[in-house]
Parts: structure tokens; C-alpha cells; sequence
């Protein structure tokens, strides 16, 4: 089976959960026998030096990238604005992608062309026109009901509206291109529930981002108590979500734990984040080993209060035997229990005594350490979840699943 992914970033390092879990399914799918060849937009936003001998890109047959552009210009934001398009799809709509694409797909057959995220359905007319392949949209989330949370966490006016118009836009968009796709996978049951009431009508299946348990090593509870906070520092709901943490719960938790220690890693910081000063934060930017930074810490915080999809770092926490502490938000889509695999928390109050509990009680985290690690080893291995993927293809190109055989690699 030759498959083709599209991606709007180039999935490479692999330090956040898009890029995760946008190479644990290609990675599983080449173990499972089957072609997969890459083609990205490298952006500015997130642009890559793209290694020629890299073990985590190995398994492709082929990689392309192109470069886009995608800073943000006021002007052109403006003028979509009037013009009643969505400023989030024009700044990945590319030519020379366009371009390339319509290149490679002259030049081969493919069988399946998996387009990672919503956002990529806007060359779905250019695929029709150019391959008989199989169109399927893997959706990481509802875009549009990020920008909705987002504007209902936005007090000020101006921007509340911006926001909910950004909103209305991308859901018009993924009303128009979720059925014109032969298939569509969401990342949980809920989006893929979301999608049928929004009147999705064709071949559908839920499968989750999945994680090769072999690079999760679980180590002892570090000695000395302290909160790690890991994630891309220019997405919006992570920043909100951290700003609020630092200001409103870590000054009375820091003064009931004046040794405790809050570090906080990601890509892109925010100058409002590097100009912060609080006691015992430590802001330490993009780190080479985001596993390593997370075995640091005893306790990993998820204060998100906007967001659709799921948390791919709740999932690496856990597979790391880490008592996760996250909003209700942030946590959903995964099959994790409050009090069982991970704590739940909405407001200060119950990030306080959450986080006061753990500290005061060690125990309950050596719990965590043995129910997450389990749930993450039953639900969210990569290689089944990519079987149940790998099968479904097979019925929609209408070659009946041969008994698997799994090739090294």
C-alpha cells in the first residue's frame, strides 16, 4: 500500500504533539508494510533544518519540503478580514506547494494521500485533478472550536470578536471539505461524534495519536519535589493558559512551598514569558530532550482552558509514569480517570490543593506511575492503533487485509 502524507509543518524534531504524532502513524505504517512517502510545508513559524541521515525520518521512501511563508502580516490579515476569508487558510495556501504536489503526484501512484489536519483539505480539488488515490482527512482537532474557546476566554471586545469571526470562518471550512474526502480519522471519539452531528457523511473511524512505549523509559520519583510544564510557547492556548498558572495559582503555592521549583520548556517563548519574574520559575526555552526534561519533574501541569483534539504531552507523562495534573480541557479525549490515572483541575482552588496533595502525600504519585504507564500501554500503542488504520485503508481501496506481517525498522 502506497500511502502519501501531507503535512502543514515539517514533522521534524519531534518536540511537539502534531509532529508526534504525525510520525508515530507513518513510522507504524512502514512497520506494517507499507509505503509512505512525506511531503511538507516547512514554514517560517517552524521551519526545520531537515537532517540527511535522521533515524526518526528513516522509514519514509521519499521526503519533499516546501518552503511557506507563514508569518503574519496585519495588512493581509486585514484585508481578509473585509474580504471574508480566513486568515489561518491563506497563510498556508501555497503555490509552490500546490506546484509540488501536482509534481510528485504526476510522477506516482499512490493508493492513499493522508492529509494531517483540516487545514490541508484545501488541496484536496488539486489531488482529485491529478490521482485516483484515496482522500483521506486525519483531524487532530476541530480548529474552529479552538478559536471558539479561545474567544470565550477573551474578555477584551475587539478581540473576542476577531476571534469568534476567525472561528466562524475555519467551521465553514470544515463544514464545506469534511465530505468531499473518501474518509476521515479523528484523533478521539468526541471530535469524530462532533463531526457526524455536524453532518459528516462519510467513512469515519476514531483512532488515537499512539506512542511507541520503547522510547518512554520510567524512572524512580525524583527526591526533590518540583512542576514541569512542557509545550509550544506561540500556540495561544498554552501561552493563556500558562500565564494564568504563574500569576494566579504559583504565588500562594510557592509560598506554602518556598523550595518547590517550576520549570517551564517550549519553542518560541513569549517576550511577555521571558520578562517574567516570579520565584523558583525557571524559563528554559526549547529543550534538546523533551523526555528528559519531563523525568525531571515528579509533577507535569496542563493548565488549558481552550483547545479541541488531544494532548499528545498528557500521554508521553503518563507513559513516563509522571503524575499529570491537567483541566478538564486539556485532558479530554483521553480515556484517563480523575483520581485513577491523572487529577483534574479547573480553577485555582483545585490546582492548589492537587498539586498541595501530591507533595504532602508521595504516594498516591507512585499510583499514577503504574495505572498511567498500563493505560497508555492498552490504548495508545502506536502499532495497534496504525493495524486498525492499516485495515480500514484496505476496505476503502478495496484490497481485502492480508494476514499483517510486521517488517523490522
Amino acid at each position: 500500500m502506497r500511502v502519501l502524507q501531507l503535512c502543514k509543518k515539517f514533522p521534524f524534531p519531534l518536540k511537539d504533539g502534531e509532529s508526534i504524532a504525525v510520525n508515530s502513524l507513518s513510522r507504524a505504517l512502514s512497520k506494517l508494510d507499507c509505503e509512505i512517502s512525506l511531503l511538507a510545508m516547512n514554514t517560517r513559524k517552524h521551519f526545520s533544518e531537515i537532517p540527511s541521515n535522521c533515524p526518526e525520518l528513516s522509514h519514509y521512501k521519499s521526503i519533499d519540503s516546501v518552503y511557506v511563508d507563514n508569518r503574519i502580516n496585519p495588512i493581509d490579515a486585514f484585508m481578509d478580514l473585509i474580504s471574508g476569508k480566513s486568515y489561518h487558510l491563506s497563510r498556508i495556501d501555497s503555490k509552490p506547494f500546490r506546484s509540488k504536489l501536482i509534481e510528485i503526484l504526476q510522477k506516482n501512484t499512490f493508493d492513499i494521500i493522508q492529509l494531517e489536519t483540516s487545514f490541508m483539505s484545501m488541496y484536496i480539488d488539486t489531488i482529485r485533478e491529478y490521482s485516483n488515490a484515496k482522500i483521506v482527512i486525519r483531524s487532530h482537532n476541530l480548529e474552529y472550536e479552538i478559536w471558539n474557546r479561545i474567544a470565550a476566554n477573551t474578555s477584551t471586545g475587539p478581540k473576542s470578536w476577531y476571534l469568534s469571526n476567525c472561528s466562524d470562518r475555519l467551521k465553514a471550512f470544515e463544514l464545506k471539505t469534511m465530505n468531499k474526502c473518501d474518509m476521515l480519522i479523528s484523533i478521539t471519539d468526541k471530535d469524530l461524534q462532533k463531526y457526524q452531528e455536524l453532518g459528516l457523511k462519510r467513512l469515519s473511524l476514531s483512532s488515537p495519536a499512539g506512542l511507541d512505549i520503547n522510547n518512554y523509559p520510567i524512572k524512580k520519583l525524583q527526591k526533590k519535589q518540583s512542576i514541569g510544564f512542557i509545550g509550544s510557547l506561540d500556540w495561544m492556548p498554552n501561552l493563556n493558559g500558562l500565564k494564568w498558572f504563574v500569576d494566579e495559582v504559583w504565588p500562594e503555592l510557592s509560598g506554602k512551598n518556598p523550595d518547590l521549583q517550576f520549570h517551564i520548556a517550549g519553542r518560541n517563548s513569549d517576550a511577555s514569558l521571558k520578562s517574567m519574574d516570579k520565584q523558583n520559575v525557571h524559563l528554559e526555552g526549547e529543550v534538546d530532550n523533551a523526555v528528559q526534561f519531563m523525568n525531571q519533574h515528579n509533577i507535569l501541569i496542563v493548565p488549558l482552558f481552550s483547545g479541541s483534539g488531544i494532548r499528545v504531552k498528557i500521554l508521553e507523562g503518563l507513559a513516563l509514569g509522571k503524575t499529570v495534573i491537567s483541566t478538564t480541557i486539556g485532558a479530554e479525549g483521553i480515556s484517563a480517570e480523575n483520581g485513577e490515572h491523572l487529577l483534574l483541575a479547573d480553577n485555582k482552588q483545585q490546582f492548589l490543593s492537587a498539586i498541595q496533595y501530591c507533595i504532602e502525600h508521595p504516594q498516591i504519585m507512585d499510583e499514577f506511575r503504574t495505572k498511567g504507564r498500563f493505560l497508555i500501554e492498552e490504548k495508545y500503542d502506536y502499532l495497534k492503533n496504525a493495524h486498525r488504520i492499516k485495515n480500514a485503508y484496505s476496505k476503502l481501496i478495496g484490497k481485502p487485509q492480508m494476514p499483517g506481517r510486521l517488517v523490522s525498522g
